[in-house]
C-alpha cells in the first residue's frame, strides 16, 4: 500500500477562523487530567417533535473470510467479517457492533455563546415549527451539538490512549449521507456538518494510536468521496470505513512497529444517523431515554464467533497471565496494526447505523480503562445525571462552562475511584442542542 501523506483538504480548511483547536490530540505521558470542551452554534430543539422510529429488520453485510473489504456485489445473505448493523430500534446490547463518528460542523470558540442575531434567527425557525412544518432531521443542521474529552494516565509507566474529534470532518446533506428521516423538509439538503469522534487505545507504544488519530479521518474522507458509484449509502460508508481501517494499518506494516496496535472506536454524527465503527475493545454507548444502547461489541476471546475465525485460521488461544490471548499475546481480536500477529488480529471494523431519535441524549465514547471498572449501565446513569445538573445551571463567562467536558472528566474520577489501573479517555458527545438562556437586566 502506498504511504498516503497528504491532507485531505476539505478537513481542516473550512471556517478555520472558528475554531480555537481545529482538533483535538490526546497522548501524553503525564498524570494529568485535562478537559477540552466546544460548542457548535445551536439552532432552537423543537420540543414538540418527537422522532417516529420504524421497527424494521437488522440490515447485515458482512467482510470477506480473510478480513478484507466485502466485495461490491455482496448482498446481505453473504457471510462477511465486517458486520453491519441498521438499528431503528431500540436494540439489545447484542444486537450492536461498532460505530465510527465523523462530524463536520462550525464550531465557535471554546465555551462560546451563540450570538443574540443567532437566537432570533432560531426563534423564527421555532415559530415556522409552530405552524405546521413538523416533519424534520432529528438533528435539524447538525449544528448545536457540544463535547468534551478527558484522559488520565493513570498507573501505567506511559499514557498510550489517544483521542480524535474533528468537527468539520465532512460537510455533506443529510440526504447525502443517507438515512434521512424527513428527506422533504428544508433541512434535508442543505449542506450540513458531519462531525467525527474517535478513541484509540493503543499497546505496545503509542504509534499506532497517534497514527489512527492524524490519518484515519482523512482516509475515511478520501475513501467516501471515490464511492460514488454506490447507491446503497450504508454499503458506500461500509466499503469507505473498511479501506479507510485497512490503510491505516497498512501504514504501519514496518517491521519495526510489529508489535504495535491500537483499538479504533469511531463515531459519525449527521443530522439523522449515528454511524459507529469499531476495531478492539473501546467501546460506544448511547443514551436514548434513561436507556443505555451500546453501539458497539468488544473484539474479546468471550466471543465465540470470534474465536472461531481465529482457530479455523491455525491461531491458538492460550490462557496467560489469568487471561486469555491470541497466540498467547493479546487479548483482544481485532486491532490496527499488530502485524506480528497476523492474519489472526484483523484491522477490520464492525459497523452499525442507529437512526437518531429525539430521545437521545448523549455518547459516551472510551477505553477499556473505563468500561473494565464501570458498566455502560452505571456510565449513563452517572453521566446523565451529572449532564442534567450541569445543563440547568447558568451559562458562565469562561471556557469551562460546557456540561460535555464536567462529565467526562467526572467519568475518569469516577472510573479512578472504582481502581481503574489502565489509560483511561473519554469522550462525551452532548446530542441535546443547549437552551438560550437570557438574562434580564436588573
Amino acid at each position: 500500500m502506498d504511504n498516503f501523506d497528504s491532507i485531505y483538504s476539505t478537513n481542516n480548511s473550512y471556517n478555520t477562523t472558528l475554531f480555537n483547536e481545529e482538533t483535538l490530540i490526546r497522548n501524553e505521558d503525564t498524570t494529568t487530567t485535562r478537559t477540552t470542551q466546544h460548542t457548535i452554534p445551536s439552532e432552537v430543539v423543537d420540543t414538540t417533535y418527537t422522532a417516529v422510529v420504524a421497527a424494521g429488520n437488522t440490515y447485515i453485510s458482512e467482510t470477506t473470510e480473510k478480513g478484507g473489504i466485502p466485495p461490491l456485489g455482496a448482498t446481505s445473505d453473504d457471510h462477511y467479517y465486517c458486520n453491519s448493523y441498521d438499528n431503528q430500534s431500540t436494540p439489545s446490547e447484542q444486537t450492536f457492533p461498532n460505530t465510527r463518528l465523523t462530524t463536520t460542523a462550525s464550531v465557535v470558540a471554546t465555551g462560546s455563546n451563540p450570538s443574540s442575531s443567532y437566537n432570533n434567527n432560531n426563534k423564527e425557525e421555532e415559530e415556522e415549527d409552530q405552524n405546521g412544518v413538523m416533519k424534520k432531521c432529528v438533528g435539524r443542521s447538525n449544528r448545536g451539538v457540544t463535547f468534551g474529552e478527558a484522559s488520565e494516565q493513570g498507573l501505567r509507566k506511559t499514557m498510550e490512549d489517544t483521542c480524535g474529534i474533528y468537527p468539520e470532518f465532512m460537510k455533506l446533506s443529510c440526504i447525502e449521507v443517507g438515512g434521512c428521516t424527513a428527506p422533504l423538509c428544508r433541512y434535508a439538503s442543505v449542506k450540513s456538518p458531519v462531525h467525527y469522534f474517535g478513541v484509540f487505545d493503543g499497546h505496545g507504544g503509542s504509534q499506532a494510536s497517534s497514527h489512527c488519530a492524524n490519518e484515519l479521518h482523512i482516509k475515511l474522507a478520501e475513501e467516501w468521496g471515490k464511492e460514488v458509484g454506490i447507491d446503497d449509502w450504508r454499503r458506500r460508508w461500509e466499503v469507505a470505513l473498511c479501506r479507510a481501517f485497512e490503510r491505516v494499518d497498512d501504514d504501519l506494516s514496518d517491521r519495526t512497529l510489529a508489535s504495535v496496535g491500537s483499538t479504533a472506536s469511531v463515531v459519525i454524527l449527521s443530522a439523522c444517523q449515528i454511524i459507529a465503527a469499531n476495531c478492539g475493545d473501546s467501546r460506544v454507548v448511547l443514551c436514548r431515554g434513561k436507556q443505555a444502547i451500546p453501539l458497539t461489541v468488544d473484539h474479546k476471546l468471550n466471543r465465540e464467533d470470534e474465536v472461531a475465525r481465529i482457530t479455523d485460521g491455525g491461531g491458538i488461544i492460550v490462557e496467560w497471565g489469568y487471561c486469555l490471548r491470541v497466540e498467547g499475546v493479546l487479548s483482544m481480536t481485532r486491532a490496527i496494526g499488530d502485524h506480528g500477529l497476523k492474519p489472526y488480529i484483523i484491522p477490520v471494523p464492525e459497523i452499525t447505523f442507529t437512526t437518531r431519535s429525539a430521545e437521545d441524549e448523549f455518547l459516551v465514547l472510551a477505553s477499556d480503562g473505563l468500561w473494565d471498572v464501570l458498566s455502560n449501565d452505571y456510565v449513563i446513569k452517572l453521566a446523565r445525571k451529572e449532564l442534567r445538573e450541569h445543563r440547568r445551571r447558568p451559562k458562565s463567562d469562561d471556557n469551562s462552562s460546557c456540561p460535555a467536558s464536567f462529565v467526562a472528566e467526572g467519568l475518569i474520577n469516577y472510573a479512578l475511584d472504582a481502581y481503574s489501573q489502565d489509560n483511561i479517555s473519554i469522550i462525551v458527545v452532548d446530542l441535546k442542542l443547549p437552551r438560550i438562556r437570557v438574562q434580564q437586566k436588573q
